[in-house]
């Protein structure tokens, strides 16, 4: 058999070197192949080994874990593979082998339990070339059960507190290829894949239960979960402050023990007072981080509000501020305050008085009481006496606390006791022994008093009122109508006296005999209230004055009521109202009338109304605010109070009307403000209705604050402006108002005053102010800040003509200018034709023609501007109705009088050079020819030689007007007519272009 071997690599090796390369490479790679020989071919083949390759990652795998193998034949295709393990044939038919279909060279072993584990081996078979020898062998290990990681955290503290940090460590110790998961409350944690898991920072959401668990594989095998760990984070516990002392308000050199807990030891403590951490002080006992602070002797530097922080220092972990405390030092021990209740220097034996001894600042006093000079026992803050004559004497007390700190002894209270007088019973009456029908009377008195009600007894017991017995004022009476057997008995009476628990002994007694008769039973109610209210409690008792065993009868609204008692007691609703009535029975054959009828009514219990007295529900400090509460048509009630459901009390501010009917505050303050409400209950009952609805009365911080305005803004205003002022105020309402001029109350109201047109007297200092309430005001706000006014005149326009007097034969036309007097600033001009405006005319000059006023109108300008004053005074009316014309005339007429006068001037003189004197010196003077234009002038009948040129006859023959033309020796006549007067106006500052011409013609 060696030998064949042999000889097979021979023939193998020859068949090599006679192939080329690539057949060489060929037969490397099946080099490990064996086939049997052919009986064609007698040549020997060496079998090949296969080589048996894990394909997983791992030899050690857990239940249902997947191994994969592959076996290789380095040699030509055509292989199928058998497997093994232990050298047992692995059976294909087991569902959790899996061969690949075709040549079975992949194995893929799913380890459901530990009978896969083994030494894996296989054989290669070739359909000519036979059959390999065995691979290689690969163990495989199968554990029993999935691995459980475990979860261990660094450091494991309980609890942990926000800011520290933990680390997780998952642990597998078995195996190898394992990828993590973390798992926060069963949710897992994106992006955590390595076996430990860090939270640098806690925060309180990281509080709750940690797990993990791994997996590996392309086809996962995850492990089991790891057990939970619960991370608890929680804030650092807040320190507990505590007073060790008996006080936190203590007096000077008294002392001050304050303890700082958290539950730990561990923890170091600082120690705070009024915000700021405590400084070495040589009276403060305190350790470095200790939990206690010890004043051994306060000062008035060591009050404050007190706190403290603790701190973890090896795990640097800081708690929030304690609670507080506050310590008060108070700079003196006061005076005890001692009061008594009744206030009264005269009581009776059987009273009972409180004296109150009361130190008004600190706590846990010890108070010491005297009477006489003589300490007392007691050692309370009230002491309460049963009156007897030895308690009467001079009382007063003082305080202590601790061993060092005492009072002043209060002021002294003097008690003085009297014996309680008994009262004296008479018969008013004729006699003590009647019979039915009759009348008796019977008085009790005091001795010089009337201050004293009295109740009466009738055998020992109390006398109830009825149809036949009635009572005085005070009960000082008692009168029987009526009598009958039942009114028969031993009476006495006993005083009360009125508002105190003072009662007297009951006198002895006074025997009354009635004769008998059936009596009629009285029936009685407990209140005695014909209207009572739903909730309320009544008892009507039916009473047979003599005899006994009565069987008593009720009855309402004529329906017998199943009791039998002497007394009914209702609590009553709606359905009980009605009458009531009774009899009473005794045995088989004795029964009474029936009892007098008594009506009940019931009402439902009513709602008080709530309204306040002024408008109003929002006020101011210090002002006054008055709430009523009120049932309709009732004046029985007294109310109750409440502000945010708090119970009202009155104080310095806050009191209260009759039967507490009125809420007044007297200066409101921003505590006063809130929901109010009220209820009623009746007088002397149990009677209280539901609170009303809430009323809200808001108080504002501060006093509202009162604007005045100005419109337009300026401080200097000019002659015509209308200026406004308005006083604002923003909050609540009610107000009116009142307005000031410097200083001075003007008669205007309203929020807005203004002066339509003002002028110089409106120059002054305006303020305002606001009020409410009528007609006296109850409130007042600040006077506004003043606003100063000052009226400047408004400058005046004048029109002046422009057109020369030379200029009146070459031109139709009329230039017209207008100016500002007395202002050098720069003006725009208007112009208005018979009081309309004319358009485009914004320059200082405007010229009339024939074209653009052939009525020739009156004219008016006025001086606008951007600046102020924005416009001037309007102008005079200039009337250009023929002025052109009667310039004219006026300039022809005045040259014919020139002329007329140089030629009549010259004439005279020729005629007295050539006139001769008369030769009849005896004849009469001759008049003169001519007269001077002086004696014209003083003539009254001297014609006027222009009254046939100048008239208005021709210029405007409407007009029938009279003319007054005056004569002068003037070169340049003036005329004067009614309807146009002409005004020359020379000036010796008129610019040059305007020399010469008429300045003004004015209607």
């Amino acid at each position: 058999m060696g030998l064949i071997k042999f000889l097979g690599v021979m023939y193998f090796s020859a068949v090599c070197a006679a192939v080329d390369y690539e057949d060489v490479t060929d037969m490397n790679l099946s080099v490990t192949s064996t086939r049997a020989p052919s009986a064609e071919n007698d040549t020997i083949h060496e079998p090949p080994v296969p080589s048996l390759h894990m394909l997983s990652h791992w030899q050690e795998v857990f239940p249902f874990e997947e191994a994969y193998f592959e076996c290789r034949v380095n040699d030509s295709s055509d292989w199928t593979f058998s497997w093994y393990r232990n050298g047992q044939p692995v059976q294909d038919a087991d569902q959790n082998v899996s061969l690949n279909s075709s040549h079975q060279a992949l194995l893929t072993i799913t380890a459901a339990s530990q009978k896969y584990s083994g030494t894996y081996s296989c054989k290669a078979h070739h359909k000519t070339k036979g059959n390999s020898t065995n691979s290689n062998e690969i163990e495989l290990k199968v554990y029993a059960d999935r691995p459980k990681p475990v979860l261990v955290p660094d450091p494991k503290l309980e609890p942990m507190f926000p800011g520290e940090s933990v680390t997780f460590q998952c642990m597998i110790n078995m195996s190898f290829g394992w990828e993590y998961l973390w798992f926060h409350e069963n949710k897992k944690i994106q992006g955590s894949y390595n076996n430990t898991y860090e939270i640098v920072s806690l925060a309180l959401s990281d509080n709750g239960q940690y797990s993990c668990e791994a997996k590996r594989g392309e086809r996962p095998f995850y492990t089991e979960r790891s057990k939970t760990f619960t991370l608890h984070v929680s804030e650092p516990p807040t320190p507990i402050l505590k007073l060790q002392t008996s006080w936190s308000d203590v007096f000077l050199r008294e002392s001050v023990k304050l303890t700082c807990d958290v539950g730990n030891p561990n923890w170091k403590f600082i120690w705070h007072r009024n915000g700021k951490a405590l400084q070495d002080d040589p009276v403060i006992v305190l350790s470095l981080g200790s939990s206690l602070l010890n004043i051994t002797s306060v000062s008035r530097d060591h009050q404050g509000i007190y706190a403290c922080k603790a701190h973890l220092e090896t795990r640097r972990v800081s708690s929030a501020l304690s609670n507080t405390i506050n310590v008060t030092v108070y700079k003196s021990i006061p005076k005890p305050s001692l009061s008594k209740n009744p206030v009264l220097n005269s009581m009776f034996v059987g009273e009972n008085v409180s004296f109150t001894c009361k130190v008004k600042v600190g706590s846990n006093w010890m108070y010491h009481w005297f009477k006489d000079e003589n300490e007392l026992a007691a050692t309370n803050e009230t002491i309460q006496i049963n009156l007897s004559t030895h308690n009467a004497g001079t009382y007063w007390c003082k305080a202590t606390r601790g061993q060092s700190t005492s009072t002043d002894i209060s002021d002294q209270l003097i008690q003085n006791v009297l014996e309680i007088p008994l009262p004296s019973l008479t018969l008013s009456s004729d006699w003590a022994d009647v019979f039915p029908t009759e009348s008796v009377k019977f008085s009790c008195a005091m001795v010089d008093s009337s201050s004293w009600t009295y109740t009466w007894l009738r055998d020992n017991q109390a006398i109830p009122s009825d149809s036949t017995i009635s009572f005085g004022l005070d009960g000082a009476t008692l009168s029987i109508g009526s009598a009958s057997p039942y009114h028969g008995g031993q009476y006495s009476c006993s005083g009360k006296l009125k508002s105190r628990s003072v009662i007297s002994n009951f006198t002895s007694g006074l025997k009354l005999i009635v004769y008998e008769n059936i009596p009629k039973p009285s029936l009685r109610k407990d209140p005695v209230l014909n209207s009572m209210f739903v909730g309320e409690n009544i008892t009507f008792t039916c009473k047979v004055q003599v005899g006994s065993d009565w069987v008593y009868h009720w009855f309402k609204d004529k329906k017998e009521v199943v009791a039998t008692n002497e007394t009914l007691q209702i609590h009553l609703s709606t359905h009980d109202a009605g009458t009531y009535w009774c009899k009473a029975t005794r045995g088989q054959n004795i029964s009474t009338d029936i009892s007098d009828q008594l009506i009940q009514n019931v009402l439902e219990i009513p709602l008080p109304s709530l309204t306040p007295s002024n408008h109003w529900a929002d006020v101011f400090p210090t002002e006054s605010v008055t709430l009523r509460c009120a049932m309709a048509n009732s004046s029985s009630w007294t109310y109750t109070w409440r502000r945010d459901n708090q119970v009202i009390h009155s104080d310095d501010t806050v009191t209260f009307g009759l039967d507490r009917a009125t809420l007044s505050i007297r200066s409101a303050s921003p505590a006063h403000g809130g929901l109010y409400s009220c209820s009623g209950k009746l007088r002397s009952r149990s009677v209280i209705s539901n609170f009303t609805s809430g009323l809200q009365l808001t108080v504002y911080d501060d006093k509202p604050i009162i604007q005045m305005e100005q419109e337009p803004e300026h401080m200097v205003m000019h002659t015509g402006d209308s200026v406004t002022y308005t006083c604002h105020i923003n909050v609540s309402f009610g107000w009116w108002y009142m307005w000031f001029k410097d200083d001075t109350q003007l008669t205007v109201s309203g929020k807005n005053y203004t002066i339509g047109s003002v002028d110089r007297k409106n120059t002054g200092s305006y303020k305002c102010q606001a009020a409410r309430g009528k007609p006296t005001a109850i409130f007042k706000t600040e006077q506004s800040r003043p606003l100063r006014l000052k009226v400047e005149e408004r400058p005046s326009a004048n029109i002046i003509v422009l057109t020369g007097w030379s200029e009146v034969f070459s031109t139709d036309s009329l230039v017209l200018k207008c100016e500002v007097k007395g202002n050098e600033d720069k003006w725009n001009y208007t112009w208005f034709m018979e009081g309309q405006w004319i358009p485009n005319s914004s320059s200082d000059k405007y010229t009339v023609t024939p074209q653009n006023d052939p009525k020739q109108s009156q004219y008016v300008c006025q001086g606008i501007r951007l600046g102020r004053p924005s416009f001037s005074k309007k102008s005079d009316p200039l009337t250009t109705k023929n002025l052109l014309l009667k310039r004219r005339v006026l300039l022809s007429i005045s040259g014919c009088i020139f002329f007329g006068i140089l030629a009549v001037f010259f004439g005279c003189v020729i005629l007295r050079v050539t006139r001769k004197p008369a030769e009849d010196d005896g004849g009469p003077e001759e008049a003169e020819l001519f007269l001077t234009m002086a004696q014209l002038k003083n003539r009254d009948d001297a014609p006027c030689p222009l009254v046939d040129y100048i008239t208005n006859e021709e210029l405007d023959p409407p007009t029938k007007e009279g003319v007054d033309i005056t004569c002068t020796e003037s070169n340049a006549p003036l005329v004067t007519l009614q309807e146009d007067q002409a005004v020359t106006t020379e000036s010796s500052d008129r610019p040059p272009e305007e020399e010469g011409a008429l300045v003004s013609f004015q209607h």
